[in-house]
């Protein structure tokens, strides 16, 4: 009974803990402090204004919405069959495919960067767009890949053989049979490979370029020289996005359970 009391008072005080700093970013961007005090003076909305007004946030902000979209659905065209392929197949050396996908997760985001840098920039010299959308091509696949792959994994192959045996074509199967039985695995997936692309500071830093800057490192170059109640302001807005997302996905997932 004491330890399960004990544990209980530790994960409310984690809890806490984390919930502590959201708190207080959402209390600062209501400040009318010329910088992040807390507590704060006064209450005001004009540092959510002073967001949208800034042409830089905004700019880097779509460009990341629709590098990160795109990017995350090139890694569900490919990374779907590449999934069905390695859980379906006995393809030779499947486990060393599996963890070669899965590096990009597994290495330090900066070594991730670096490599990019020096693969996507300087040896291949890809425009900085280009550039942009295949680094964040390639961290969003192993998010497909493993999402989808464990999915598959748990699908009962049988269902797919009998339809075989009905006339339906390996691809007719596959469509027909196997993607409506995974739909929650591709839904989770792009929202991991989405949000992890969007927020991705290390790959979009290395990749950047003169006037094309992704939201994190457009982010990151403010803060530098300003540390104003707006960068709260931001941060805000991306966690609501971001709750408002995962709310949308939990809904369409629910759907699709139903049907």
């Amino acid at each position: 009974m004491r330890k399960n009391i004990g544990l209980k008072i530790f994960a409310g005080l984690v809890f806490a803990f984390l919930l502590v700093p959201l708190f207080i970013i959402i209390v600062t961007s209501f400040g009318t402090n010329s910088t992040i005090q807390f507590p704060i003076k006064g209450f005001t909305f004009d540092w959510y204004s002073k967001v949208f007004d800034n042409e830089a946030f905004m700019d880097s902000f779509f460009l990341s919405l629709q590098v990160a979209f795109f990017a995350t659905l090139l890694a569900l065209i490919i990374g779907v069959p590449a999934a069905y392929s390695l859980a379906r197949h006995k393809v030779f050396g499947r486990n060393w495919i599996k963890s070669f996908f899965l590096s990009p997760t597994i290495v330090p985001g900066l070594v991730v960067g670096y490599a990019m840098y020096q693969f996507i920039v300087i040896k291949f010299q890809f425009p900085i767009i280009q550039g942009l959308f295949l680094g964040h091509f390639l961290i969003c696949l192993p998010y497909v890949i493993r999402v989808v792959g464990s999915t598959i994994e748990q699908l009962d192959f049988s269902i797919e053989e009998v339809s075989w045996t009905l006339g339906c074509t390996k691809l007719q199967a596959f469509i027909k049979v196997v993607l409506p039985n995974i739909t929650s695995g591709i839904f989770a997936s792009f929202m991991l490979a989405f949000i992890n692309s969007f927020n991705n500071i290390p790959v979009s830093q290395f990749l950047s370029g003169p006037g094309v800057t992704m939201l994190p490192t457009s982010l990151m170059n403010y803060i530098e020289y300003n540390y104003d109640p707006s960068v709260s302001a931001l941060s805000v807005i991306l966690m609501l996005g971001t709750i408002v997302l995962m709310y949308v996905i939990e809904k369409t997932l629910g759907l699709a359970s139903i049907s």
